[in-house]
């Protein structure tokens, strides 16, 4: 488990997490540096549910969409009881309008540190197919991926 050092401007407690996610309030966010324990900077990540509301995590550059899903939802802040779901199984990130596998890293998408980035957090059971928003611009222009035969 990797300890979270926050150093601000304005001490004052904060929530941590054994996997080094920490919730802080905005204000707190724009004036820190973080690092765990190893010394690694932490990327702040601000997630948007489907009703506006947003809440600012840190998670380390390894942590996975499937591992922030969990932290999320074992966490679940107070002020998004009504958006509350069943599963951490069905929560799902988008960033840069693309859903992320469970699979994918933080680090991966080489996010920058020490600025928010915005991701969406929505409730859904499956991924869409990789290629269907490509299928379906196909379909609105009439291309297609078959061979002409002249």
């Amino acid at each position: 488990d990797s300890v979270v050092t926050l150093m601000s401007t304005n001490p004052h407690p904060c929530l941590t997490h054994p996997h080094g996610a920490i919730i802080l309030a905005p204000e707190e966010i724009s004036k820190a540096t973080y690092l765990n324990n190893s010394g690694n900077a932490q990327i702040n990540l601000r997630l948007i549910l489907v009703s506006g509301k947003t809440k600012e995590f840190l998670f380390s550059p390894n942590d996975s969409a499937a591992d922030i899903a969990k932290h999320v939802y074992d966490n679940w802040p107070m002020d998004w009881e009504e958006e509350q779901v069943s599963s951490p199984n069905i929560l799902r990130l988008i960033y840069q309008g693309r859903f992320l596998h469970g699979n994918v890293t933080l680090g991966a998408l080489k996010l920058p540190l020490g600025k928010a980035t915005v991701m969406h957090l929505v409730a859904r059971e499956t991924l869409p197919e990789p290629n269907s928003q490509g299928q379906r611009n196909r379909e609105k222009t009439g291309e297609s991926n078959c061979c002409v035969i002249l």
